[in-house]
């Protein structure tokens, strides 16, 4: 923050009694001043409303202190306009905006994550407060989540093994192999969900992948007789290992590679 203003010099007592007894319009003008301690005078004007603190809001070369000065002023009488203004204003702290978070709507949180200069802090309070909502989520939000959400809500999102849902995190441009690999891993997979992966055209050639889906015990059978011709010997033994208690599934790999055999 600048240096303190010094009210010694008639200047200065001017522009800080202008600032005290401005019209309404006059402190539109008045918002845009660059010195930030005068600006902080101008909360004295009993004039000052909300709309001018949006105005104020917007500017992108307020201090940490002058943004922080705002919310004390005001946090009783702040509209959701206002909350919203502060969050998105750069220079609001990151603690001010996780005690802010809580008052947004789900899809402010998902733009803040995007907001340009938005600290890597910022993002995951959002992330985590987004996170925090979904089980009161209504799955049409969750689809639309899925689509415009960050690499960690959808892979949230994944978790819940909705198939409609886990369609949507499949095609989503931020969605992670490693998520996919712990869901195929995971409880929450079953045989629709699996073979929603396994058709992918995006997914079903990665070979950690595969080797998730044919090592899952839920896996449609369907997967083993297209996937298996197709496979190394040795990935096949290795994956056999893991089908010691499934006779059925292990006849499949089995036979496969009695075939090899007799070649």
């Amino acid at each position: 923050m600048n240096s303190p203003i010094s009210f010694d010099d008639k200047s200065s007592v001017t522009k800080f009694q202008l600032g005290l007894t401005a019209g309404s319009e006059e402190l539109f003008q008045l918002m845009l001043d660059p010195d930030c301690n005068f600006i902080s005078t101008l909360f004295r004007n009993p004039l000052i409303s909300e709309e001018h603190l949006l105005v104020l809001l917007k500017r992108r070369d307020l201090t940490e202190e002058l943004v922080a000065l705002i919310y004390r002023k005001k946090q009783q009488s702040l509209s959701h306009r206002a909350i919203l203004a502060l969050v998105k204003n750069p220079a609001a702290s990151g603690t001010l905006i996780r005690n802010l978070l809580p008052q947004l709507r789900l899809f402010e949180l998902v733009d803040l994550c995007y907001l340009p200069g938005v600290t890597p802090d910022q993002k995951l309070a959002a992330e985590r407060s987004i996170i925090q909502r979904l089980p009161t989520t209504p799955l049409g939000n969750k689809i639309t989540l899925a689509r415009r959400g960050t690499a960690n809500i959808v892979a949230e999102l994944t978790k819940e093994g909705h198939p409609q849902l886990f369609a949507v995190c499949l095609g989503s441009s931020r969605m992670r192999e490693t998520a996919i690999y712990q869901f195929l891993r995971g409880a929450t997979a079953n045989a629709e969900t699996i073979s929603l992966v396994a058709r992918h055209s995006r997914w079903n050639q990665r070979p950690n992948l595969r080797l998730a889906i044919l090592k899952n015990q839920k896996t449609p059978e369907i997967w083993f007789t297209l996937w298996l011709p197709k496979m190394h010997t040795h990935l096949l033994k290795q994956i056999l290992g893991s089908y010691r208690a499934h006779p059925n599934r292990r006849r499949l790999f089995e036979i496969e590679l009695k075939k090899r055999s007799g070649a």
